[in-house]
Order: C-alpha cells, then structure tokens, then sequence
C-alpha cells in the first residue's frame, strides 16, 4: 500500500521520489507535519517504520535500496560506506547485508540490526558528490576494504575487481591512499598500485622471486631475458634448461582483446621454440603463493628439474 500523495505536502513527495520512498523522521516534521500526524500516518499505515524514526510509504517487503537509504537516513547524517558502497556500484566484492555507513568522529549512534556504524574524522571528505544516496567515494570504499581484507591475495583481488569495472582507475585509488597515513596493508596496496598506473609489475616480479621462487626452492630463473622471434619481445622469467616460461602480468584491466591477442602471440611462439608459458597475476603470486609454487614445482620435476619444493613458513599442509 502506497502513501497517499494527498497526505504529504509536494516537496515531501518529491523528496519520497529522491530517496526511492523512504524517509526519516526529522525530515517529516521540517516538512511541516506535526508529530500527530506522524502518528496518523503510521497508524493508518501510510508510512511503515523500517528503524525508530525512519519509515517506508508501502507495506511490502523493502529494496535493497530501500534498505540502504534507511540505514543512512537512520544515522544522518551518514553515508553508505565500505562493501555497501562496492555492492552500490556492482562489484562482486561487496556485500548487501549488513548495511555499512560512516558518521562523524564523535558522534554516538546505536546501530539497529543489520546496521554496522563506522567514524571517521575525515567524514566529509569521504563523500561523493553526486546526487543520490549519500555515500562515500568508490576509491574510498575500495581502500577501506582492501585494508580490512582476511589475507593479502584478497586485498589485491578487491583492487582488481574495481579497476577492471572501469567505474575508478588505479591512479585515483592510489590518490585517496596518500591521504590515509595509518592503514593496513598500506605499502602493499601503494606498491600495487603504483605499478599498474605506470603499467609495470614489478610487485609482482618481486613476490614472484622472494616469495613462490626463492622461498620455495624453485630452479633459478634468469629474468626479462630478451626474444625476437616477433619482434624484440622480453620474457619475464625463462627457465631455459627446464624450457619453461612464467610471464608475471601485473595489469588489473586485461580485458582489452588487443592484449589478449599479443599474449596469445608471445605463448604461441613460445610453443614454436620448444618452451611452456604459464601467465600468473597477483592471485596466484600474492594470494596463492605457496600453493602456486607447489604446481610450478611439479611442472619443473616433470621437465627435468630434480629438485624438491621447500616450505616456508607460510606453508599449510604438505607441499
């Protein structure tokens, strides 16, 4: 049951209109109706109350929007924030419940279920500027979540999803990150994306040595060794003896057929020459290490390698 349009004054329906019906409380009585007539409008259900003080004009079950503008709107001002924001945008990596919203440092708000409250200082500067609801920059909820990420592998995969989407770009990621001088993982992410808006990887050549390499034993690689069967191409790690290739690709946004068309090109040469090429990304350097170490190990004991795969203290089970 939709409120009746006849019970509200037309800048309260157009302001039902904005914020996909939902309003709180404050924003009723600035509107000119009276603390009785709330009363009326709940009791002859007009409005439905979502949380104390904010309400829906229908009886049904509420929208993921509907669920978002309430919780903000229950602790305005407030923004959505974090995953919320990731989930707002379509990201894979954000999660609808529960509702995430940021206030000022300093304020004290009792969250209602399904509601988590976060404060921030820097509350104002978070907050995009476009119309609609109010929530903070992309970039933003993307460090928040990146940082607050279980391992480092899915800190990295968080960046990925987002520029890959097109709707943010590394270097404006890395721009809001500069501001944030106490974070988790910040070196890391910094480092990151630092390499891929300049469009190297040398991250990820690091990880690949210190980490799935060298930490696990692996055969020596000589490294950027340069080919010319197409052209003057460098090949990022060649196992030459085992006649075995590992490209490192660093580039968040590889969907570009051009690019996958010259990667193509370069393993099919490969091929030609004799030599295997295995494309690894951050997942598998920085997330996986030590289980693509493992693989990378059975692949070079079956080209000849005779050595083992070592732990490292980052080993789980039996390697």
């Amino acid at each position: 049951m939709l409120l009746a349009m006849t019970d509200l004054a037309a800048g309260m329906r157009a302001l039902l209109a904005e914020q996909d019906g939902v309003v709180n409380r404050r924003q009723l009585l600035a509107a000119g109706v009276s603390a009785s007539g709330v009363r009326s409008l709940l009791r002859r259900r007009r409005l439905t109350q979502v949380h104390p003080g904010v309400y829906v004009d229908h009886t049904g079950p509420l929208t993921r929007l509907q669920r978002w503008w309430a919780a903000v709107l229950y602790a305005a001002p407030a923004g959505l924030s974090g995953r919320s924001v990731l989930a707002f945008h379509g990201l894979r990596s954000g999660t609808a419940e529960p509702v995430s919203v940021v206030i000022r440092e300093g304020r004290t708000v009792d969250p209602p279920a399904g509601v988590v409250v976060h404060r921030c200082r820097r509350f104002t500067e978070l907050l995009d500027r476009s119309p609609g609801l109010p929530r903070t920059t992309l970039e933003e909820a993307v460090i928040d979540v990146a940082s607050e990420a279980t391992t480092d592998g899915d800190a990295v995969a968080v960046l990925a999803e987002a520029v890959s989407s097109r709707r943010t770009t590394a270097g404006r990621i890395a721009e809001r990150l500069a501001l944030r001088a106490r974070l988790a993982r910040r070196e890391l992410l910094g480092a990151i994306l630092a390499d891929v808006a300049a469009g190297a990887c040398s991250v990820l050549e690091r990880a690949y040595l210190r980490d799935v390499e060298q930490a696990h034993g692996l055969s020596a690689a000589r490294r950027q060794v340069r080919a010319s069967s197409r052209g003057t191409v460098f090949r990022d790690v060649d196992y030459e003896e085992l006649g075995l290739l590992v490209e490192l690709d660093g580039r968040m946004d590889h969907s570009h057929v051009a690019d996958k068309d010259r990667d193509l090109d370069r393993d099919l040469d490969a091929a030609v020459d004799g030599k295997v090429t295995v494309r690894l990304g951050h997942g598998q350097v920085v997330g996986r290490t030590c289980a693509t170490a493992q693989r990378l190990g059975r692949l070079m004991q079956a080209r000849g390698w005779t050595g083992e795969v070592r732990r490292c203290p980052s080993c789980r089970g039996d390697l």
